[in-house]
C-alpha cells in the first residue's frame, strides 16, 4: 500500500468513526426525551413517597422541615420544567408535581 492510500484509508476510517459516534449520541438521547413525558405520576400513597413525606402541593404540607417557597422546581433532584410534572432522581420512573415537595428537598446551587 502506498503512503497516499494509507493516509486516505485513515481519513475514511476517521470520518466513519466520527459519523458513527455522532449518530450513537443522537440516538442515545432520543429515548430519554420521549420517556420523560411518559412517566407515570407519583402518588402520595406510594411507599417511597410516604417515606419521604412527598406532597403534591408544597403549600399544603404541615411538615416542620418545609420552608416557604421550597418546592420541586427549586430542588436539585428535580429536572422538569417550572410547571406541570417532571422527573425526580429520588423517585426513578415516576414524575412529580413541579409544585410538590418532600423532606429530601435540597435547594439548587445558584
Amino acid at each position: 500500500m502506498s503512503k497516499e492510500q494509507d493516509i486516505e484509508s485513515r481519513r475514511r476510517f476517521l470520518k466513519v468513526a466520527a459519523g458513527t459516534t455522532a449518530a450513537a449520541v443522537v440516538m442515545g438521547s432520543l429515548p430519554r426525551f420521549a420517556r420523560a413525558a411518559d412517566l407515570p405520576a407519583l402518588s402520595e400513597s406510594d411507599p417511597t413517597a410516604k417515606a419521604l413525606g412527598y406532597v403534591e402541593d408544597a403549600t399544603k404540607t404541615a411538615n416542620a422541615k418545609h420552608k416557604a417557597g421550597d418546592d420541586c422546581t427549586n430542588c436539585q433532584f428535580y429536572s422538569g420544567g417550572p410547571t406541570g410534572r417532571g422527573p425526580c432522581q429520588l423517585f426513578p420512573g415516576k414524575s412529580v408535581n413541579a409544585k410538590g415537595w418532600c423532606v429530601s428537598h435540597t435547594p439548587k446551587k445558584a
